[in-house]
């Protein structure tokens, strides 16, 4: 399986730091380049304004701050990659995300929970193994 383009959901967590650890290798093993992702709740239009612009800048500084390590890990790797954050149902924009950007790979940690947990609670992780247009390399 050639591997040219990775996607890598972050949400913050050790996990995520640890699947940007294994995105990295794969990068490197691969040549590939990594879109590094930050998902965040929607902005209900019906705020109005100056609500919804605040709510939007507040997102968007929330997002800065928790992917300043992931870009960090990444320039220091050398590894090409470029970020986005966009607002909607986690599971759905990276699914989309994946589609959009013809990725090879998804590459995102999980919490850990059994696979009836994820399917009661409907978990992001196993929503994605369940509709992703590519793998899903799910990290631990």
């Amino acid at each position: 399986m050639r591997v040219n383009k990775i996607l890598l959901p972050v949400d913050g967590s050790t996990h995520s730091r640890k699947a940007c650890e294994m995105a990295i290798e794969q990068a490197r093993a691969n040549k590939a380049s990594i879109i590094l992702l930050h998902c965040h709740k929607p902005v209900p239009l019906a705020l109005g304004q100056p609500n919804f612009q605040e709510m939007t800048e507040y997102y968007s500084r929330e997002a800065n701050d928790l992917l300043a390590p992931f870009r960090e890990m990444l320039e220091d790797s050398g590894i090409e990659y470029q970020d986005k954050v966009i607002g909607g149902p986690t599971a759905s924009v990276i699914v989309e995300v994946a589609e959009a950007e013809e990725c090879d790979l998804v590459i995102m940690g999980t919490r850990g929970k059994s696979n009836l947990e994820g399917l009661v609670l409907g978990s992001v992780t196993h929503r994605v193994l369940q509709t992703s247009p590519c793998p899903v390399l799910v990290v631990r």
